[in-house]
């Protein structure tokens, strides 16, 4: 069986290895220049910052597995047991960054980076056809998207199914990120991280307490109604206000270097009951942090599961 995944996020490289473990002939395409998704980390200066997802926690059997051999292999570490108050319950960070995460479970892929999938079809010289942006075509005999789902609902409206458009009409919230380089350490809680402290921001994470950045650098994320209201505002006045919101755990330090994000499709507003959907044909399947929870183990267990949708 030949399958063509759409994304190299987690869900994507999870149903790419999954499939691959199971004889099936697969091959990735993703259109950004790095593989992840929002398991993003990025360089700013000297210092590496995750800039997508932060950390994450463990509650399934089936992502257990994956974080234990993680664990084992050193590409995991627990960073701290909760936030103001702490919990107990451990949050994972990736040791080098939470790319490091992506590039594990892509080892031995193929993976095609810098390629846009821009429609699905049916009627050429396979059962299905990706194409490519830049004219080209994969065949396959199935094909999973794990796109935020209107992106998957546009690249799927030609392949001639019927399904419930509003399933894929979810919104998402925004979220805008500063990451800001620092001349000196930040004062931060123990945990090494803020978690909705108010003021328009949603969470405040110390890289170097992670042990990603060997030098002072914060993630600062928006909470989603700052985040959509200043969505179109200049990068400069970002970084102004979020450094503003952000001051008592900047503790007096200055912001020596900056980049700004911006996350279109940062969280799904509604989780759908499914862990995947699978078209009528059985031959589409859509997966992502949508159907699964919008975390780190949700669009790895949807990953699983449409993997396992198809090799039934």
């Amino acid at each position: 069986m030949r399958v063509v995944v759409i994304g190299a996020g987690m869900s994507g490289l999870v149903t790419a290895r999954e499939l691959a473990a199971g004889g099936a002939e697969v091959r990735v395409v993703e259109r950004g220049s790095v593989p992840g998704g929002r398991l993003s980390t990025q360089r700013v200066g000297t210092a590496a910052l995750d800039c997508g997802a932060q950390f994450f926690t463990v509650r399934t059997p089936a992502f257990a597995a994956t974080v234990e051999r993680w664990l084992d292999a050193g590409v995991v570490q627990v960073w701290n047991h909760g936030f103001d108050p702490p919990d107990g319950h451990p949050r994972y960070v990736a040791s080098a960054g939470m790319l490091a995460l992506a590039e594990d479970l892509m080892r031995g892929l193929l993976v095609e980076l810098d390629t846009m999938a821009f429609a699905v079809r049916r009627g050429g010289g396979a059962p299905l056809e990706v194409l490519i942006d830049d004219g080209t075509v994969r065949p396959a005999d199935a094909v999973v998207s794990t796109c935020p789902l209107p992106q998957t609902f546009s690249l799927l409206v030609d392949a001639g199914i019927d399904f419930d458009e509003r399933v894929f009409r979810t919104d998402y919230d925004r979220t805008v990120t500063l990451l800001a380089v620092l001349d000196r350490p930040p004062i931060m809680p123990p945990a090494g991280g803020v978690q909705s402290p108010g003021e328009g921001l949603a969470f405040v994470g110390d890289n170097a307490s992670k042990g990603v950045s060997d030098v002072p650098a914060l993630t600062i994320n928006a909470d989603p109604a700052w985040s959509e209201a200043h969505w179109r505002d200049e990068d400069d006045l970002i970084v102004e206000q979020l450094a503003r919101a952000a001051a008592p755990w900047l503790g007096g330090a200055r912001i020596v270097a900056h980049r700004v994000k911006r996350w279109r499709f940062a969280t799904p507003r509604s989780i759908s009951p499914e862990p995947c959907w699978v078209a009528p044909s059985g031959d589409l399947v859509a997966a992502g942090d949508a159907f699964a929870g919008p975390r780190v183990e949700g669009a790895h267990n949807s990953g699983l599961a449409a993997a396992h949708a198809l090799l039934r």
